[in-house]
C-alpha cells in the first residue's frame, strides 16, 4: 500500500476490542492516521448480531464506516479516507484531521514459528510488522485493551499502547473523595466577612476565601480539631455557602433504625436523605456500609415519608467464578441469586423475634412490596418515576451504560450508584475507566449530585483484620 510519509505522524493500528469498547475510537487519534487489519473486519462482522452492548456497539463501528466510504466514493482507498468528512458534533470535528485506511491485500512477514499467522491477535501482529517496515517515517503503534495482545507485540519490538481515550483520570487517586479537611486556621482565613442565618432549622454560612474557589457543590467539609461538619450548598467564585451536617451518629438522627458509625457514613447519610440530591455516589471497599446505608435512607423515604413509590434496584450479573448458567423464573427470579447483598442488607433492617419467623416474614413482606429487583437488561427505553433507583456494583459498567442508565431517571426520581473500583471484573475496564469513575468526576460540579468516598470497614473485626493481611 502506497502511504505518504508525512513527519510527525504516527499510524495507529486498532485492535478489534478497541472498536467494540469504543465505537468512536476511530475519531479519537487527532491529526494521526489509522489503519484497519481485514481481519479486524472479519472479527466485527462475528459480533455483530444481538443486543449486548457489544453488539450495538459492533453495529455503530459498521455504520460509520459505511458513511465514510458514502461520503469518499471518489477517493482511493489505498490514499485513506479523510475521518472528518462525517458530521460527529463539533468537538470531535475540530480534532480530526487524520485518514482511515484499511487493508486491501496481503502484507506478510515471517512471525516466529511460536506464532502461527492463523490466529487473529496474531495476523493484527503481522500486519502491524510490515507496517512497520513500509511507513518508516510514522511511528506504527498497535492500540489494543488485550494486555495479553500488547505483551506480545511488545516482545516482537512492536510499540503498543493501551485505548487511553476512555480514561476519566490519570490515576485513580486523583479521583476526589466528596470530603474536605479544613486547615485550622480556617476561620481565621474565611470569617471576615461571614454572614449566618436558620431556615427551616437549618444553620447556614455564607464565607469567603481562597479555599472556596476549591470546592464542589454538595462536598462535605470538617475540621479535625472542633468537630465541625458541614456541606457545600452553592460557590460564587471565592464565596460559598456551606450547611450544618446532620450527625448521623446520634439516635435521635437513625435512619430506619441505622445510625452512623463514623464520619463518612454521616456524610453519606446526608446526601442519600437531602431530596435536592437527586444522584448520588458511594465509592468503597466490602464492609464500609454502602449497601445498607443505602437501603436504609430508601425504605425510610419511600415507606415512612412517601417521597418515592418504590425501591428498584439492579445491578451488572457478572460472575466471579464459574457462570452459573441459565436460570429458571421470572426476570426477579432469575436476579435472585446476583441479589444476594439486597437480601443479608434488609434481614438486618427488618425487625426479627426470638424465633426469627416473623422477621423472616416481615423481611420477604418489605421485599415484594417495596423492593422491586430489576435486570439492567431491560433498561433501555425505560423511564424511572417517583423511585428510588440503586444501581450495585456499578463499577462493572462502562461510561456508555451509565449514561444509558442514569438517562433513564424521569421526575422526583433519586439514583444511587454503589461500587468499589478496586473489584471490577468487566473485561477491558480500569478503575480509570469505569463508569463508576466516569460519573464521579463528570457530576461533581452539578450542585444535585454528591460523592462519598467510604474507606473505614464497619463489618467486623475479623473482615477488617482479613482485608489488612490477607
Amino acid at each position: 500500500m502506497a502511504r505518504a510519509k508525512i513527519s510527525g505522524k504516527r499510524l495507529f493500528v486498532l485492535d478489534t476490542n478497541v472498536l467494540m469498547h469504543d465505537p468512536s475510537s476511530l475519531f479519537r487519534f487527532a491529526e494521526h492516521d489509522v489503519f484497519l487489519p481485514m481481519i479486524v473486519l472479519e472479527e466485527l462482522d462475528g459480533s455483530k448480531k444481538g443486543a449486548s452492548e457489544t453488539a450495538r456497539n459492533v453495529r455503530q463501528v459498521s455504520r460509520f464506516l459505511d458513511d465514510l466510504l458514502n461520503q469518499n466514493k471518489s477517493i482511493d482507498i489505498e490514499k485513506g479516507i479523510p475521518l472528518n468528512t462525517i458530521p460527529l458534533g463539533k468537538e470531535l470535528c475540530e480534532k480530526v484531521a487524520g485518514k482511515l485506511y484499511v487493508q486491501t491485500r496481503e502484507m506478510a512477514h515471517v512471525l516466529p514459528a511460536t506464532l502461527p499467522g492463523t490466529k487473529a491477535d496474531n495476523t493484527i501482529l503481522n500486519v502491524a510488522l510490515a507496517l512497520s517496515q513500509e511507513a518508516r517515517a510514522e511511528r506504527v503503534t498497535l492500540v489494543s485493551k488485550d494486555i495479553n495482545l500488547r505483551i506480545k507485540a511488545t516482545t516482537l519490538s512492536i510499540h503498543a499502547e493501551d485505548y487511553f481515550n476512555d480514561r476519566v483520570l490519570d490515576e485513580i487517586e486523583q479521583l476526589h473523595t466528596g470530603m474536605f479537611a479544613l486547615p485550622p486556621n480556617f476561620w481565621e482565613s474565611h470569617a471576615k466577612k461571614m454572614d449566618s442565618w436558620q431556615e427551616k432549622g437549618r444553620t447556614y454560612y455564607r464565607v469567603s476565601g481562597p479555599l472556596c474557589s476549591e470546592w464542589f457543590a454538595n462536598q462535605c467539609l470538617y475540621k479535625e480539631d472542633d468537630d465541625f461538619e458541614a456541606i457545600v450548598r452553592r460557590i460564587e467564585g471565592k464565596t460559598a455557602i456551606i450547611e450544618i451536617a446532620s450527625d448521623y451518629r446520634h439516635k435521635n438522627h437513625n435512619v430506619w433504625g441505622i445510625v452512623a458509625r463514623n464520619r463518612e457514613q454521616s456524610f453519606a447519610l446526608n446526601l442519600l436523605m437531602d431530596p435536592d440530591v437527586d444522584f448520588v455516589t458511594l465509592q468503597g471497599s466490602a464492609g464500609t456500609g454502602k449497601t445498607l446505608l443505602t437501603l436504609a435512607a430508601a425504605l425510610e423515604q419511600t415507606i415512612e415519608r412517601g417521597h418515592y413509590k418504590e425501591v428498584l434496584v439492579t445491578r451488572v450479573t457478572v460472575p466471579v467464578g464459574e457462570d452459573i448458567g441459565f436460570l429458571p423464573g421470572t426476570e426477579e427470579e432469575k436476579m435472585t441469586p446476583w441479589m444476594g447483598a439486597l437480601m443479608d442488607n434488609l434481614e438486618v433492617l427488618a425487625p426479627t423475634d426470638d424465633h426469627g419467623e416473623w422477621g423472616h416474614s416481615a423481611t420477604q413482606d418489605v421485599l415484594k412490596r417495596w423492593v422491586k429487583v430489576r435486570s439492567l437488561n431491560f433498561m433501555r427505553g425505560r423511564t424511572f418515576l417517583n423511585k428510588f433507583v440503586i444501581i450495585d456494583e456499578a463499577q462493572n459498567l462502562t461510561p456508555k451504560q451509565m449514561k444509558t442508565l442514569v438517562t433513564r431517571a424521569g421526575p422526583g426520581t433519586k439514583l444511587v450508584c454503589l461500587g468499589n473500583v478496586a473489584q471490577i471484573d468487566t473485561p477491558y475496564l480500569t478503575e480509570t475507566s469505569s463508569g463508576l469513575t466516569y460519573v464521579v468526576d463528570r457530576f461533581k460540579h452539578w450542585e444535585h449530585s454528591g460523592h462519598i468516598t467510604l474507606k473505614r470497614g464497619e463489618r467486623s473485626r475479623l473482615a477488617d483484620y482479613a482485608s489488612e493481611i490477607l
